[in-house]
C-alpha cells in the first residue's frame, strides 16, 4: 500500500513553525464518540489502509481485562469515502465479524500475499476459553470487497493437537484455535521462504509465566502450522523444566543462563515480543518480553545452520550484565536510534520501572543499558514517532495513569540522547494502554491514536507542526547473490531498511528491486516487508549473463534512496560471497561486488569491487589460496586463512571531505593474474579467497581499518 503523493507544497508545509512550538491537541470531533463505538476497555490500536483507497484506517482491540466486547474498525473518510481526510467513521457493523471476545492485541499482516491487510486478534482465556482469531480481508484473492473481514479461525489453524503439535488435544477449541493467554503477536518471515510467519506469545493464567510462546509457519497461502521441531506434545497448558524447548534448541529451564543450546526459557509473562535482524545476517531474531522476569533474546540460526530453521537462547551471551531489573517490563521497541544501520532496544520499565536504551554493538550484542531521565513511572507502551520531523526516532509513551509523555531524540551524527519533550502533549490524565503513530490526515507530520482503558474514549492526538518529512528511508545493507546457473529457482535478495516511522508504517511504503542484464535497460520488481528491518525481493532464476541490481526505497512523501549496485554472474563460473563485513566508522557496511567470470584464458573481465566504503582512503584487495575462515580481526572478521597475498594500494575516491561512504574500489583480477605477479592464480582450477581492506581513521588502532565480506572463486 502507498499513499497518494502530496502534489504540491502547502503553505503550512513551506513555512512550518519552529521546534519549540510543536504540539499535539486532542481532536474528538474527528473520530467516533459514544456508545458503542468508543467506550470500551481498549488494549491495542493499529493503522492500515484496509480498503486500499490511499489513506490509513484504524482498528482497535476491545474487551481487555473487563469483559468480552466487539473489536472495532474506523475508516478514514478520505479516499473512497469522499469525506475529509483525517476524520473517521465507525464501520464495524459493515466490516468486522460479529464477535465479542477479550482482545489484548490485533496485528495487520498480509498473510495470504494477495495485497491487502488481514488481521490477527490475540485473545485470552481468563474469563472464558477463547481462541486467538484470524480475520481475513475479503479483497484480493478472496474476490470480495476490500476492507470487509470474515472470521476464518476454524480453517487457518492447521494440525492443532495433532502429530507434531505441542498443544494437547484437550486445549483445542471446537471453533478453531486453542486455549491460551496471549497479549501480543509478531509477524515475520522466520524461515526465509517469502511469507509472513507468526510468533504467538503467552503470559499464562494469572501471569504465571508457565505457558510457552509458540511459533507457527505460513504455508504461503495464509494457513498456519506449528513450528515444533522437537515433536513434543505437552500434557497440559504449561511447560515443565526438562521438557524439550519446542521451537528453541535444548530443554526448557526457567531463567536459564545457558547459551550453548543445551537449555532455553520459552515460558515467560510476555506482554510484547519483537522480531528483527539484530546481527545483520538477513534472518529474524526474537526479543521476547517478560513482565515479571528479564526479557530474553533468541538468535535465529537459519543462516549459520545452512538453511535449517532453529533458535537458540543467547540472552546471557548477547545482552549485557543486568540488562533488566525489577518487574513491570511491559514492552520494548526495536529501532535504529543512532542511525548506524542496526537495531537498538528501547526497554520500557526495564530498570526498576525506569526506561533504558540498549545500543547494538553492530553484531547483535548490546552495550550496558542507559537509563532515561524522567521515565521512572509504571508505563504501558512505547511507540516510535519522529514528531519533530528531524529524521530520527522520538518515543511516545502511553501512560495508563497520568499524562502521556514524549521523549525527544536530540542526537545526531551517529549518536542519540533522549529527554522529556515538555509542552508537546496535553497534560490530561489518560488511561492509555497502547498507542499508534501515523500521518492520518496526510499533512506531513505524524499524529497519534491512543487505546484507552476503563471505558474511556480512545483519543486522536493531532500533530499541528505541519512539518513535511524530507528524510528518505535508509537502505543500509543488501544481500550479495552468488554466481549461479540459470534455473526456475529465483535469486533471493534481502535488504535491511530503516525509516523515521513506526515499523507498521515503514512496512507499507514502496520498495523496489531494480536490475539490469549485461548493462541493458533496468527492470523493476517489488520488494516486500518481511518483518521489522528485513525486506525481500526475488530476481528471476532464468536470467543469463552479468546481472547487476540495487534496492530502492520510497516513502509516502516521495523521499527516495537506493543501495549501491551489486552484481553476479549467471550461466557458468564458480563465484560466491561469504562471511560478514565490518561496520565502518560512518555507520556503513562495506559491500563486496563482482562481475564477469574468473578465467586464466582472459586478460581482463573479472572485476572484484567494493562499495559503500569510506571516501578518499587507501585500500587493497588481499587474498589467500589456503581456504576460508571467520576469526576476529581488527574489530571485524578475517575471512581467509593465512598466508595471504596483497594487491597494490588504491584510493577509494568518492565525494570530497568530510568522510562519508561514497568511496569504492575495483580490481580486474583476470588482468592481475595475466600480469604474472602470482603464477599460482594462472593455473586453471585454483580457488581464490579474498577480501577488501581499507584504512578507517574513525577507529582507534589497531582497529582503524575497514573490511568487506569475502569472495571465493575458481579460476576457469
Amino acid at each position: 500500500m502507498r499513499f497518494a503523493r502530496l502534489p504540491f507544497c502547502l503553505a503550512a508545509l513551506c513555512f512550518a513553525s519552529s521546534a519549540s512550538a510543536q504540539t499535539f491537541t486532542s481532536n474528538p470531533a474527528a473520530i467516533p464518540q459514544g456508545n458503542p463505538v468508543n467506550n470500551s476497555f481498549t488494549e491495542s490500536v493499529n493503522f492500515a489502509d484496509v480498503d486500499l483507497d490511499g489513506d490509513l484506517d484504524a482498528a482497535f482491540a476491545d474487551g481487555g481485562d473487563c469483559c468480552p466486547d466487539q473489536n472495532r474498525l474506523w475508516l478514514n473518510r478520505g479516499g473512497a469515502q469522499g469525506g475529509a481526510l483525517g476524520t473517521f467513521v465507525d464501520a464495524t457493523a459493515l466490516s468486522f465479524p460479529v464477535v465479542s471476545d477479550s482482545s489484548r492485541d490485533l496485528e495487520f499482516a498480509d498473510i495470504d500475499a494477495d495485497g491487502d491487510h488481514d488481521l490477527y486478534v490475540s485473545n485470552h482465556s481468563t474469563s472464558t476459553n477463547e481462541a486467538s482469531r484470524w480475520w481475513i480481508n475479503q479483497g484480493g484473492a478472496q474476490g470480495g470487497s476490500s476492507g470487509v473481514y470474515t472470521d476464518q479461525t476454524s480453517t487457518r489453524w492447521v494440525g492443532l493437537g495433532g502429530t507434531g503439535s505441542s498443544i494437547p488435544p484437550a486445549l483445542v477449541l471446537p471453533g478453531g484455535g486453542f486455549i491460551d493467554w496471549s497479549a501480543f503477536a509478531a509477524f515475520g518471515d522466520l524461515d526465509s521462504d517469502g511469507d509472513l510467519d507468526l510468533v504467538h506469545s503467552s503470559y499464562g493464567p494469572v501471569f504465571s509465566g508457565s505457558v510457552p510462546s509458540r511459533m507457527f509457519l505460513n504455508d504461503g497461502n495464509g494457513f498456519f502450522q506449528e513450528f515444533n521441531p522437537s515433536g513434543f506434545q505437552l500434557a497440559g497448558a504449561g511447560i515443565a523444566n526438562g521438557n524439550p524447548g519446542l521451537w528453541c534448541e535444548g530443554l526448557q529451564a526457567s531463567n536459564t543462563t545457558n547459551t550453548t543450546g543445551l537449555f532455553c526459557d520459552i515460558a515467560m509473562t510476555a506482554l510484547s515480543v519483537d522480531l528483527g535482524d539484530l546481527d545483520g545476517d538477513f534472518d529474524l531474531d526474537l526479543v521476547h518480553g517478560s513482565r515479571n522476569d528479564s526479557p530474553r533474546l533468541f538468535r535465529n540460526r537459519l543462516v549459520e545452520s545452512g538453511g535449517t530453521l532453529s533458535f537458540r537462547d543467547v540472552s546471557h551471551a548477547q545482552f549485557p550484565a543486568n540488562w533488566s531489573t525489577g518487574g513491570g517490563h511491559y514492552e520494548q521497541e526495536l529501532g535504529d536510534m543512532d542511525d548506524d544501520g542496526d537495531l537498538d532496544i528501547y526497554g520500557l520499565n526495564w530498570l526498576n520501572l525506569t526506561d533504558c536504551l540498549l545500543e547494538n554493538n553492530g553484531n547483535g550484542t548490546f552495550a550496558p543499558p542507559m537509563s532515561i531521565a524522567g521515565s521512572a513511572q509504571d508505563d504501558n507502551e512505547a511507540e516510535w514517532i519522529d514528531y519533530d520531523r528531524d529524521g530520527d526516532l522520538d518515543v511516545f509513551i502511553a501512560v495508563w495513569s497520568g499524562p502521556n509523555r514524549m521523549f525527544q531524540n536530540s542526537g545526531s551524527s551517529g549518536g542519540y540522547s533522549y529527554s522529556v519533550a515538555s509542552g508537546v502533549l496535553p497534560t490530561t490524565t489518560y488511561a492509555s494502554l497502547a498507542a499508534a503513530a501515523a500521518d492520518v490526515d496526510r499533512d506531513g507530520d505524524t499524529d497519534v491514536f491512543t487505546a484507552e482503558n476503563n471505558g474511556q474514549p480512545n483519543v486522536f492526538l493531532e500533530n499541528h507542526t505541519d512539518l513535511l518529512d524530507t528524510h528518505a528511508p535508509r537502505v543500509f545493507k543488501v544481500e550479495q547473490v552468488p554466481a549461479r546457473l540459470p534455473s526456475s529457482t529465483p535469486s533471493v535478495v534481502r535488504a535491511l531498511i530503516y525509516d523515521n516511522e513506526p515499523w507498521l508504517i515503514t512496512a507499507q511504503q514502496t520498495y523496489e528491486l531494480v536490475y539490469r542484464v549485461n548493462g541493458g535497460s533496468p527492470t523493476v520488481l517489488p520488494v516486500k516487508w518481511m518483518g521489522s528491518n528485513l525486506f525481500r525481493g526475488e530476481l528471476p532464476g532464468s536470467l543469463v549473463g552479468d546481472i547487476c541490481y540495487r534496492v530502492r526505497a520510497v516513502d509516502f512523501y516521495g523521499n527516495a534512496s537506493e543501495s549501491p549496485e551489486r552484481c553476479f554472474h549467471s550461466g557458468g563460473g564458480t563465484v560466491s560471497v561469504y562471511c560478514t563485513s565490518k561496520l565502518n566508522s560512518q555507520g556503513c557496511y562495506p559491500q563486496l561486488s563482482f562481475s564477469g567470470v574468473p578465467s586464466t584464458a582472459s586478460a581482463s573481465g573479472f572485476v572484484v569491487g567494493a562499495n559503500n566504503v569510506l571516501n578518499n582512503k587507501s585500500g587493497l584487495f588481499f587474498y589467500s589460496l589456503a581456504g576460508k575462515q571467520a576469526v576476529a580481526f581488527q574489530g571485524g572478521h578475517l575471512c581467509i586463512k593465512l598466508p595471504t597475498k596483497r594487491t597494490a594500494l588504491a584510493s577509494s575516491g568518492g565525494h570530497p571531505p568530510p568522510n562519508d561512504c561514497s568511496g569504492g574500489y575495483a580490481l580486474d583480477f583476470n588482468a592481475y593474474a595475466a600480469s604474472g605477479v602470482d603464477p599460482a592464480v594462472q593455473i586453471p582450477g585454483t580457488t581464490v579467497f579474498g577480501q577488501w581492506w581499507q584504512r578507517d581513521p574513525g577507529f582507534a588502532a589497531p582497529n582503524n581499518t575497514g573490511l568487506t565480506e569475502a569472495i571465493e572463486f575458481v579460476m576457469q
